[in-house]
């Protein structure tokens, strides 16, 4: 017995077979973009990258100084003025709050059943992450320890 779909077949189908009918409705392949293939490989980069730049800050911050007793004020004040440990902790807070705006995005997109609480939740997650990272990139910039003109710091005496 052979399993026929209104089509000549040059098979013969096994006893266990069942007729398969043609759908009335056009199927259509949607194009699908490589976003979330870049997503997980923009995981897995900044993971490698934050892994570097957070080693390094508590290798430098704890290691090579006193330790986490000379950590104040003045130390920081000393280390943002220098631009390379500006961009250091720039990259840090940038790759960090990026690599975190993704894992929620991505826990979101699979727990969440309704497209609206999809789009809130995920409008939030935008409108949290560019905060922090505008706010958080503008106090390493513009940070400034001689604003008071009777400061002591060693930094505001050069």
């Amino acid at each position: 017995m052979s399993a026929t779909t209104g089509e000549s077949t040059n098979y013969h189908a096994g006893p266990d077979a069942v007729a398969v009918k043609k759908s009335r409705y056009r199927r259509v392949a949607k194009p699908r973009g490589n976003f979330e293939l870049w997503s997980w490989v923009f995981m897995r980069a900044t993971g490698v990258l934050l892994l570097v730049l957070i080693f390094g800050h508590l290798f430098v911050n704890l290691m090579l100084g006193e330790g986490i007793h000379a950590i104040d004020f003045g130390f920081v004040a000393g280390k943002w003025a220098s631009p390379f440990w500006q961009v250091w902790d720039m990259l840090m807070l940038w790759f960090g709050m990026l690599h975190g705006f993704n894992g929620v995005r991505t826990i979101v997109n699979d727990y969440t059943e309704k497209d609206g609480t999809r789009w809130v939740l995920k409008g939030l997650l935008v409108l949290a992450t560019v905060f922090s990272i505008v706010l958080g990139t503008l106090v390493i910039f513009t940070f400034d320890p001689c604003i008071d003109p009777s400061s002591t710091l060693s930094v505001c005496t050069r």
